[in-house]
Formats: structure tokens, sequence, C-alpha cells
């Protein structure tokens, strides 16, 4: 199989599909943000325009990856559901050829879908914005930044994941740029760090022997969690703020992501490689994820 194209459970297992959510949860917000703040309704035109356009950045991501990542992957003895990569390339099952020919198709059908919808919608920043988001991962694992081997990997993801996409959703549904709530995206700017680093916590010894500077390959899995935690708790405190701008109050909806972050604490000692690694990250990605919903069905919902 290494040197075919793979079959289809092969390039099921490469899309890591449950990552989508990390993409389609901060695109929805940003369309649900643009129609409560200019009125009237979502234009399902423009909603499936923008999703597909997650679903093409998401798989160019995980394709990418892997293939930048392969040789540390081969490394990789405690890779999990959430970290690791696919280990397509690594197992055999997909060549390098493959998934970078498929990494670029969808990069091309990323910036087509794009310049399509900036024409139909009259909103020309989506392009940069598409562009953005393809450079965010090439600074991630390519040269000359690389940065995940530099340290900066999880800034990159924070921006492109809290900030990028949120915004291209909002101009898409006719959001006015000078009118964007910046104040929610500082909300969600330090739990989708925390987030990031909480992936890249099962990695840790293969990240350390192969030179890629993440936090817990820096600091050890314990001290990164304790920044997971820090991060999540400055979210929770930015929340009357963050969701006071769209008019929504921090409700009981915050019990959530709060006790999922005290759940990233109360889950240890959790080194990678054990069972309890899993858990953390889960707690942590859900802390994250719950955060994005809190004012998504604040929204949505009358």
């Amino acid at each position: 199989m290494k040197d075919g194209g793979g079959t289809l459970r092969a390039w099921l297992q490469a899309s890591r599909l449950p990552s989508q959510s990390y993409i389609a949860l901060p695109l929805l917000l940003g369309q649900v943000v643009a129609v409560h703040m200019r009125g009237g309704a979502l234009d399902l035109g423009t909603l499936v325009g923008v999703q597909l356009f997650g679903v093409l950045d998401q798989l160019f991501i995980v394709y990418a990856n892997d293939w930048a990542d392969q040789e540390t992957d081969r490394h990789n003895r405690t890779a999990t559901l959430f970290s690791g990569g696919s280990r397509v390339l690594v197992e055999g099952r997909l060549s390098p050829r493959a998934l970078g020919f498929a990494a670029a198709v969808c990069a091309g059908a990323l910036l087509a879908l794009s310049l399509g919808l900036a024409l139909v919608r009259g909103a020309p920043l989506l392009v940069p914005l598409a562009v953005a988001a393809l450079g965010l991962l090439w600074a991630y694992s390519y040269p000359p930044l690389r940065l995940s081997y530099r340290g900066g990997g999880e800034l990159l993801q924070m921006v492109g994941v809290a900030g990028v996409l949120p915004l291209y959703g909002y101009i898409a549904q006719g959001g006015d740029f000078s009118r964007f709530p910046w104040a929610l995206v500082a909300l969600l700017l330090p739990t989708h760090l925390a987030c990031a680093i909480a992936t890249a916590l099962p990695d840790e010894p293969s990240d350390r022997e192969s030179g890629k500077l993440t936090l817990p390959a820096r600091v050890g899995g314990e001290r990164a969690a304790w920044v997971i935690v820090a991060l999540n708790g400055l979210t929770l405190a930015l929340a009357p703020w963050g969701l006071g701008v769209l008019g929504l109050s921090a409700g009981v909806g915050l019990l959530v992501p709060a006790g999922a972050t005290l759940a990233v604490l109360l889950v240890r000692p959790a080194p990678p490689g054990s069972r309890r690694i899993p858990l953390r990250v889960a707690a942590a990605i859900t802390a994250t994820l719950a955060t994005v919903a809190l004012p998504l069905i604040g929204l949505a919902v009358p």
C-alpha cells in the first residue's frame, strides 16, 4: 500500500474527522455573530460554503501535517486519538506522495471556494483570510519557519482557530469588519491556546527526541497541565466581557468548561502512554469546545 493511493479506510484514518469540530464550531460561531449583529437570517448557501471551507481546511491541515511530521511520528510510541498524527504514513497505509497531493488539492479547492464566496458575497477579505489559514499551517510545519519545532506552534494554532476562522465566517455572512466583536476573540484565545498545548501532551517524549519545541516537551506534562488550567481560568474570567458584547450573560453554562478544566488537574499523574493521558486531553478539549458552544447556543436559541 505504501506506493499506492490507499483504501477508503486508510483515507478516513488520514482525515481524522473528529478534529473537524475544532474548525466547524468557530466558523459557525462567526456566521451566527454576523447575523446577530446585522439582523436577518443566515444565508443558507453561504452557510454551506463556509462549512465546506472548514472541511477543506481541516483536511489540508491533517494531510499536510502528517507529511511534514512523518519522521517525528515514526519515533512516537505514545500516540493517542488526539495526537501523534493519523499514523497512515508510519503504518505504510498511504504513500507520502498521495498524501502530499491530497493536501495540495485541498489547499487549491479552499482558495477557489474562497474566491467564489468573495465574488458572490462581495467580500474580498475572504481571500486573504483563506491565504492566512494556509499560511499558518505552513509556518507551523514547514521551512523556513517551522515554528512547531522552534517554539510558538501552539500560538499559531490559537490565532488560526480563535481568530481567522470566526472572522472568516463573520465576513462571509455579511458582517461589518469595523463592528467585529474582538472581545469575543479575546475570550476564545486563551482556551484555544490551552487546547493546542493539551493535544501535544501525549507526544512529549517523541517531540523532545525530535527537537519539536512544544510546551510539554520544554517544561514537562505536569507543568504544562497547570498552564492549561491557568489559560482556561483566564477565559472564564474574560467570559462576562466577551459574552457581554453580544448581549449574553455568563450563566450556569460556564460550569461545563469550569468542570472540564478542573478535571485536567484531577486526572493526575498522566504521563504519556498512560491510560489517564487521553482523559486529560479530552477534558481540555471539552473545556474549549464548550466555551465556543456557549455563545453559539446563546445566539442561536431565542
